[in-house]
């Protein structure tokens, strides 16, 4: 077989296209020879921060990834869990940070897109998404305010797009505003689906002589280097490059529901052998990691891949990033029938070249070989780095916020907390997204978690099972701690699925940091995943995979330290979870798990009233943790609570707040007499619930059998106030309007 022609100047393009000189001399070892251009360009997307993870992996290894429900790990399209019943829930979270920064509406928009298939690739039917976005500040003197509410304008309506289009709810999330965000937004998308535990796709080839078909839309320009190019490079201070916009995906929902329907019925016949999404890296990565997984070869025809313009050149048809493709794997005796189910869903279905033996990943145009390297060398075998690593400290960390003084006016501080746009109401923004279509929503945006219905998958009604998610981050306590802040997310997401009920069995993360090339962006990096690493062992929430971003920056300035987790808990009946509000006049209150303390540290307080992001944040206890979030299970499931939610930005008046407008109804509660009332209301130390019951007799016995902590705060009113004696009364219409009117208010979108 005769070698590909060598790139022109290939040092030069290889740095063109961001690889390094040691790791172009790497490359030209592995051929033996001077690379050509395609094989520079496989190289460049696969080796890839973003594809590699050559920067994070060595950190990696120490999360825990696997757990008596998890059935698929890391290193497939997505975690899967068994949820009884002959059921399995796969879930993963990936961001799309950096397109949603250059084309909003179609960054945010193929995120979406990205996530849903990646969940289809593992044979379930995708069924619900949560989004957990991060924006600069949007406030009066923000800088770059008017940019990011452009950003949250497209964003927004990417995902309603998308996400409504193709017929997949969107039911919970978060949105966080910081000045940090401001130069970097993080756009990062959890989907979850459903399949029988038995019918688990998985991406490799099985054996030689297997047709690879693509199926799906055209392959075009948009996307190229999207991995490479926009992913794993930071932004520059002069902020967007308009040249990189062609980098960025262009999705169709609709193209991509025909893709949901005819891969689920390939499945259901079991058609395919493998089948691989191609998401960062398109053709090359689909091919390239199905191959290296079996230890196999590929021989593909670029000549036969449907092209939007008929100009492409290899290396672009290899490296685009067109939307709503998929490469299936397929034995040629039944090529037809897969062929006449793609026909049946008005899918695009195209054999494209076959599995062979060997190793080689060999790539054809115009009759010409143009690409010949081991499959293994670009999926497993790229570089391994050990980047140098300082130690981070904030500037601020040292301060003792706890011991400022309380502030003169405790109601306008109250109010200043309860109006910040990460304490009030998001529903201008989730109101935009479908969150019932399906009808497996239970508990949707607005809840501590989102709880879903199973559907049947033999075409029967629906049984009771059902899962619980949460998605959970906080920027401010990581760059104070990265390692104790990770810990405290952990127990947050684990937290909030216990407060429905649902036993929280796995997790899925995406790191979001700065560039790696900074050492003391490793040493956040570093302790951020040691302290997720240490909680998800304490509370049985493994890792079953995730993504990872670095080069969140512009500039020299990074983004704060961001992992965002979502943990997922299993509901045996859906009917009896436990929502958020309180539900009726008399019901008792309490407070269960620890007793309030210091905890200003890094606290919506601290920002909202002295404008800093100071002091250590509060510190939690892993065993405690798990003990508050049995009983909060054991409790929800014999009935005692009519209500929990836990306590968390904002701290416990905010908590109380959102209970009471729910339902709108009033509270009465009497402050702890041992803790200052500025930190009674607004600290955020962890491991505190606030929930409602008609048997407080039966649930302190409850709380002591658990050995959980368990103090009266009062009583539900219908009286229209929220009152906490002796400190401060606040009436509920005024909190309302409050609440829902804050974020558009800060947008510019009240009145519109």
């Amino acid at each position: 077989m005769t070698a590909p022609t060598p790139a022109p100047n290939p040092p030069q393009l290889a740095e063109e296209l961001g690889l390094t000189p040691g790791e172009y001399q790497r490359i030209v070892a592995t051929l033996g020879r001077a690379p050509s251009t395609a094989e520079l360009g496989t190289y460049s997307v696969m080796w890839s921060e973003h594809c590699s993870y050559k920067s994070s992996k060595i950190y990696l290894r120490d999360l825990p990834t696997e757990g008596e429900a998890i059935l698929v790990g890391p290193g497939e399209n997505a975690g899967v869990v068994d949820v009884g019943d002959g059921l399995a829930v796969t879930f993963k979270i990936e961001s799309h940070n950096h397109p949603s920064f250059v084309e909003p509406f179609q960054g945010a928009a193929t995120g979406v897109g990205g996530i849903i298939r990646d969940i289809l690739t593992m044979g379930a039917r995708p069924i619900a998404l949560l989004d957990a976005l991060r924006f600069g500040g949007v406030g009066e003197g923000d800088a770059g305010a008017a940019r990011t509410r452009h950003l949250v304008d497209g964003v927004v309506r990417g995902i309603g797009h998308y996400g409504n289009s193709i017929g997949v709810a969107t039911v919970g999330g978060e949105t966080v505003f910081d000045p940090c965000y401001a130069g970097n937004p993080l756009v990062n998308v959890l989907c979850v689906g459903v399949l029988a535990a038995d019918r688990i796709q998985l991406a490799r080839a099985e054996r030689p002589g297997d047709i690879a078909v693509l199926i799906g839309q055209r392959t075009g320009r948009d996307g190229i280097g999207g991995a490479s190019v926009l992913a794993s490079t930071e932004f520059s201070e002069d902020g967007v490059d308009d040249a990189k916009r062609p980098n960025v995906q262009v999705g169709d929902p609709f193209a991509g529901k025909g893709l949901i329907e005819s891969c689920l019925q390939l499945y259901a016949a079991d058609l395919l052998s493998g089948i691989q999404d191609m998401g960062a890296a398109g053709i090359a990565c689909s091919t390239a990691e199905m191959a290296s997984k079996a230890g196999l070869g590929m021989r593909v025809d670029l000549d036969r891949v449907p092209l939007r313009e008929a100009t492409m050149q290899a290396w672009e048809i290899l490296c685009s990033e067109s939307q709503e493709r998929m490469l299936a794997l397929v034995a040629p005796e039944r090529l037809s029938e897969v062929f006449a189910v793609c026909r049946h869903w008005g899918v695009d279905a195209t054999a494209i070249g076959e599995v062979t033996g060997g190793d080689r990943l060999v790539f054809t145009r115009h009759g010409e070989v143009v690409h010949d390297a081991p499959a293994a060398s670009l999926a497993d075998e790229g570089p391994t780095y050990h980047r140098s690593v300082a130690d981070w400290v904030h500037p601020q960390a040292r301060e003792d916020v706890d011991s400022w003084p309380p502030p003169e006016d405790l109601r306008a501080a109250a109010m200043a907390v309860l109006s910040s746009p990460n304490v009030a109401s998001s529903r201008w923004l989730w109101q935009q997204y479908d969150s019932i279509v399906g009808s497996g929503t239970v508990q949707g945006p607005g809840a501590d978690a989102a709880v879903l219905r199973l559907p049947s998958l033999n075409g029967g009604l629906p049984g009771v099972r059902g899962v619980a998610i949460a998605t959970d981050g906080n920027g401010r306590w990581c760059a104070l701690d990265p390692a104790e802040g990770a810990r405290l997310i952990v127990a947050e997401a684990a937290r909030n699925v216990a407060c429905t009920g649902a036993r929280p069995v796995a997790a899925t993360n995406c790191l979001n940091f700065g560039s790696p090339e900074r050492a003391e962006i490793m040493g956040q990096f570093r302790d951020t995943v040691a302290g997720m690493a240490e909680a998800c062992r304490a509370l049985g929430t493994s890792i079953t995979g995730g993504n990872v971003s670095f080069y969140n920056q512009t500039g020299q300035t990074a983004v704060h330290p961001t992992p965002v987790l979502g943990v997922l808990g299993i509901v045996g009946d859906v009917t009896a979870t436990t929502g958020a509000a309180f539900v009726e006049a008399g019901d008792e209150v309490f407070l269960v798990g620890d007793a309030t303390r210091p905890g200003l540290g890094g606290s919506e307080y601290l920002w909202r009233v002295h404008a800093r992001i100071a002091g250590r944040p509060p510190a939690v206890d892993l065993a405690a943790e798990a003990r508050l979030q049995r009983l909060l299970i054991a409790a929800g499931g014999n009935g005692l609570l009519r209500s929990a939610h836990d306590v968390s930005t904002g701290g416990l008046l905010a908590t109380i707040v959102e209970a009471c407008l729910g339902r709108r109804l009033g509270v009465s509660v009497e402050p702890e007499q041992d803790v200052e009332a500025h930190q009674w209301l607004f600290s955020e130390s962890p491991t505190r619930v606030v929930v409602s019951t008609r048997d407080p007799q039966g649930l302190r016995s409850c709380c002591a059998e658990q050995q959980v902590g368990c103090r009266r705060l009062g009583a539900v009113t219908a009286d229209g106030a929220v009152t906490v004696e002796g400190v401060l009364t606040l009436a509920l219409d005024e909190l309302r309007s409050l609440h829902d009117h804050a974020i558009p208010e800060l947008l510019g979108e009240l009145g519109r």
